[in-house]
């Protein structure tokens, strides 16, 4: 990889993120890059530099909007202009869709393989990391529910995103994610198991925040 392009993203692009929900900070950011490089390994007609930055700036227009970010994310990487330091319109465009496309609640599939990794990547279906992502983020933006409500809305995102029927949508066969997600769907079966869960997870960030 290109290390002018990694010194810019590092010093200047991942730092931004320090400031986002818990859920989307740095560490995330650095998780998704950490998973699309693996899952790039498997196609070496990829552009391994192309895909550090899809996965480092697709989440950097979270604070114009959740619902839109993926659009402001793929604009601000298009309106960076040392990029095209690097790269030609050409791939700076190839960049935007696969950011664009990451979304899982997206209506249609990703238009390249640069944007089906960076969604798997993405989709980080470890039970646990889900669970307390999905808590952290209604702790930071639905600050006025009671326990019970936090309860009720962290139900009905995990059935609605990753039950079965759910919008989510997997698409490279290299990732375990489909084995997790047998996984976390047989937790939220049993309700008695996932309130558990939920009660300490939402314990431990309450008292950390």
């Amino acid at each position: 990889m290109n290390p002018q392009i990694v010194h810019y993203i590092e010093q200047e692009i991942l730092p931004r993120y320090e400031s986002y929900d818990a859920a989307h900070r740095r560490d995330h950011i650095e998780g998704v890059i950490e998973r699309s490089l693996q899952l790039a390994a498997h196609y070496p007609e990829l552009n391994r530099d192309m895909v550090y930055v899809v996965a480092a700036y697709h989440d950097l227009g979270l604070p114009e909007g959740r619902e839109l970010h993926h659009i402001s994310s793929g604009r601000l990487l298009a309106e960076d202009e040392r990029l095209a330091e690097w790269f030609t319109p050409d791939q700076v465009q190839t960049m935007r869709e696969a950011i664009e496309d990451h979304r899982a609640s997206a209506s249609r599939p990703p238009r390249t393989l640069y944007g089906m990794i960076v969604a798997e990547a993405d989709r980080q279906i470890v039970p646990e990391v889900v669970m307390r992502r999905t808590v952290q983020y209604g702790l930071a933006h639905y600050p006025h529910l009671s326990r019970e409500g936090h309860w009720e809305r962290f139900v009905g995102h995990l059935h609605e995103k990753y039950d079965y029927g759910g919008y989510l949508t997997l698409y490279i066969p290299h990732s375990d994610n489909a084995q997790q997600l047998e996984t976390l769907r047989r937790l939220i079966a049993d309700k008695a198991k996932l309130r558990e869960r939920f009660e300490e997870i939402f314990e431990k960030l309450r008292v950390e925040s």
